[in-house]
C-alpha cells in the first residue's frame, strides 16, 4: 500500500493545494506540473507551506467522511479514548475505540489512518526542505518557508509516537521501537528507527528550524495562526521533550514558547473557543470559505452546531471527577452545565435520563427549564444560542462554539496555557516544587480565571493539582489520552447507575499498560518489508 508513505511526488503535492480560496492560498493546480515548477520561486513555496497548513483541516480522500486532519485526531485517538470527555449518544457504537479494544487491530482504518495522515504532512515537508534552496528568491524566504516545513515535520513525528510507540518511560531509555523516519522524497523500504533517534531527529529539525526562523528574521503574517513561526517551534519542542520525560528541555521551551503570546482575559476564554485570541501560538485555518462541512470539529463537538442544534447527541461532557472538584470562584466552571445549574443535587433527580445522563425534554421538567435559562444566559454576542433541541447534557460543554454553520470555527492546536501546565508537570518531575506552584498559580490566579487560587500543595496532591487543571484548562482540546499514557494512569468512567454521568457501554476502569499504542498498520508492514517490529496479532473490524 504505496499510499501511505508516497505522497511526495510534485502534482501529488500540488493537488493537495486544490480548491483554496483566494485569501488562504492563491494558486491554480495542475495534475501536471513537475517539482521544478512548484519549487521554482519562493512564492510558489509559500503556496506549498500554505498546502501543509491546508491539509490539516480538510478530507483525507482515501478515508471515511469524518477524517478531516486534526480534529479527527482531537476525537477518535485522543478524546473518545480519555477519562474527561463524556459523550453518551455515541457511546453504543463508539465504544469499541471508547474502551480501547482496536488498539492491537492493525488492519482496521482506524490504526492507518494516523499513519496516513502524519507521513502525509511529513512528505510533503520533505518536498519543501529538499528543494527550497533552489528556488528564486531571498535567503530570508528560504530560511523562513524551510523552517516552517521542519517545524511541521517535527510536529508530524511528535504525534506518530504519541499514537503509535510506547511511552517513554517504558522504552528502555529509547530502544523500543519509534517510527519509519523518512528525510527526503525517497519511497523506498526504510527501518523502523528507534525511539531514541526519533527524538533525536525531532530535536535537529526544531534546533534548524529556531536557527533559520532567527536567520530570516521573518514572522507568519498576524492572525494567520495555521502557519508555523519560532514559537510553535519551540511550543512543538517543549510538547515533544514533555513526552520523552526531558524536563529541563520541557520547562526552558515552554517558556519561550510563551513570549508575545500571553494568556487571554477572562472575557476571551468565555467567548467560544471559536476565534484566535492572545494565546494561540498555533491552531486551524478557520474561515467559512474552507468550510468542510458536516465533518467538522465544530459541526460535531460544538454546542451550537449542528449536531448539539438539530439532535439529541449534544456536544460532550466533562467527567464529573473533574469539574466537581473545580471551585465555583473559576471562571472555566461557568462553561459546563453542571448539576447546579440544573437546579440539582445528585445525577438521580428525576428528570434525568439515567441512560443518557439529559434533562428529559418536557416544557415543565424544571431541570431542562433551568439548563435552557442558563444556556440563554451564557450566549456569546453575535452566536446562535445552543442546544436548541433543548436536550442538556449534565456536564454539557459551553466552551465550544462556532460563528457560522453547520460547524465553522478555528481550532486552537497548541495555546499558552499548555506551556504552563508543561512548565508545572515538567517542574515538578525535577524536584522544582516551588516553581511548578508558580505556574500553576501564573494560569489560574494570575491569569483572572480563579482569582481564590492559591497553591501549596506538595508530593503527589501537587501532581493531583497539576493533573487535574490540565484536564480542565485543555478539556477537549486533544490531549487527555496521551496525558494518561505520559502518566501510565488508568482511565476511571463512572456510569450513571453508581452516581457518575456515563453511559453503562464505556462505564469502566481501562487500565494503563506498557504497551497502551495503536499497532503499526498493516498496510505499512506490508509494503515496507524493512520494517523491522514484529507484526502483532490482527482481527478483523
Amino acid at each position: 500500500m504505496k499510499t501511505i508513505n508516497r505522497i511526495l511526488t510534485a502534482a501529488a503535492l500540488t493537488l493537495a493545494f486544490a480548491a483554496c480560496s483566494k485569501d488562504y492560498l492563491e494558486t491554480a493546480p495542475t495534475s501536471s506540473v513537475g517539482t521544478a515548477t512548484v519549487f521554482a520561486t519562493t512564492d510558489l513555496v509559500k503556496m506549498a507551506v500554505n498546502g501543509i497548513a491546508y491539509n490539516m483541516t480538510t478530507q483525507q480522500g482515501p478515508y471515511s467522511q469524518g477524517c478531516c486532519g486534526e480534529n479527527r485526531i482531537w476525537s477518535i485517538y485522543n478524546e473518545y479514548a480519555s477519562q474527561e470527555f463524556v459523550y453518551n449518544q455515541m457511546a453504543t457504537g463508539w465504544a469499541p475505540i471508547m474502551n480501547q479494544e482496536y488498539l492491537k487491530r492493525d488492519n482496521t482504518t482506524y490504526a492507518s489512518y494516523p499513519w496516513f495522515y502524519y507521513y502525509k504532512i511529513i512528505s510533503n515537508a520533505n518536498a519543501i526542505i529538499v528543494n527550497v534552496d533552489g528556488a528564486e528568491g531571498t535567503d530570508a524566504d528560504k530560511a523562513f518557508y524551510k523552517a516552517q516545513a521542519l517545524t511541521y515535520r517535527a510536529y508530524a513525528y511528535t504525534k506518530l509516537l504519541q499514537i503509535y510507540s510506547v511511552r517513554w518511560s517504558d522504552s528502555s531509555s529509547g530502544s523500543a521501537d519509534g517510527v519509519v523516519l523518512r528525510l527526503d522524497e525517497s519511497t523506498g523500504e526504510c527501518p523502523v528507527s528507534s525511539m531514541a533517534d526519533c527524538y533525536k531527529q525531532i530535536y535537529k529539525d526544531l534546533d534548524d528550524a529556531i536557527a533559520l526562523f532567527t536567520e530570516s528574521g521573518l514572522d507568519r503574517p498576524a492572525g494567520e495562526v495555521w502557519l508555523t513561526n519560532k514559537n510553535v517551534a519551540y511550543a512543538v519542542y517543549a510538547k515533544a521533550a514533555l513526552d520523552r520525560a526531558d524536563y529541563a528541555t520541557a520547562v526552558s521551551m515552554a517558556q519561550k514558547a510563551e513570549d508575545g503570546y500571553p494568556l487571554m482575559s477572562n472575557d476571551d476564554y468565555q467567548a467560544g473557543f471559536c476565534n484566535p485570541t492572545s494565546e494561540w501560538i498555533w491552531g486551524s485555518y478557520g474561515d467559512g470559505s474552507e468550510n468542510n462541512w458536516y465533518w467538522t470539529f465544530g459541526t460535531q463537538f460544538s454546542c451550537n452546531g449542528y449536531y448539539a442544534n438539530n439532535s439529541q447527541y449534544g456536544a460532550g461532557a466533562i467527567d464529573m471527577a473533574c469539574i466537581e472538584k473545580i471551585p465555583t470562584t473559576d471562571i472555566r466552571r461557568a462553561n459546563f452545565l453542571t448539576l447546579d445549574k440544573f437546579g440539582a443535587t445528585s445525577v438521580n433527580d428525576a428528570g434525568f435520563d439515567q441512560t443518557n445522563g439529559f434533562a428529559i425534554r418536557s416544557a415543565t421538567n424544571p431541570l431542562l427549564l433551568s439548563a435552557a435559562a442558563y444556556v440563554a444566559s451564557r450566549t456569546p454576542a453575535g452566536l446562535e444560542e445552543a442546544y436548541q433541541t433543548s436536550f442538556y447534557y449534565i456536564n454539557g460543554q459551553l466552551k465550544f462554539w462556532v460563528f457560522d454553520t453547520p460547524g465553522v470555527m478555528y481550532l486552537p492546536y497548541i495555546r499558552t496555557s499548555e506551556m504552563y501546565l508543561i512548565e508545572a508537570e515538567a517542574n515538578y518531575f525535577l524536584g522544582e516544587t516551588a516553581k511548578a506552584q508558580a505556574a500553576l498559580v501564573a494560569l489560574n490566579a494570575t491569569s483572572g480565571r480563579d482569582p481564590s487560587y492559591t497553591c501549596t500543595k506538595t508530593g503527589t496532591a501537587l501532581f493531583d493539582e497539576i493533573v487535574l487543571y490540565r484536564e480542565l484548562e485543555l478539556w477537549g482540546e486533544g490531549s487527555n489520552w496521551n496525558d494518561y499514557k505520559r502518566w501510565k494512569k488508568d482511565v476511571v468512567r463512572v456510569p450513571i447507575t453508581s452516581g457518575g454521568i456515563c453511559h453503562s457501554a464505556y462505564g469502566n476502569i481501562t487500565a494503563a499498560s506498557s504497551d497502551w499504542c495503536w499497532s503499526i498498520p498493516e498496510v505499512e508492514t506490508l509494503y515496507n518489508k524493512a520494517f523491522s517490529s514484529e507484526t502483532p496479532e490482527t482481527a478483523g473490524e
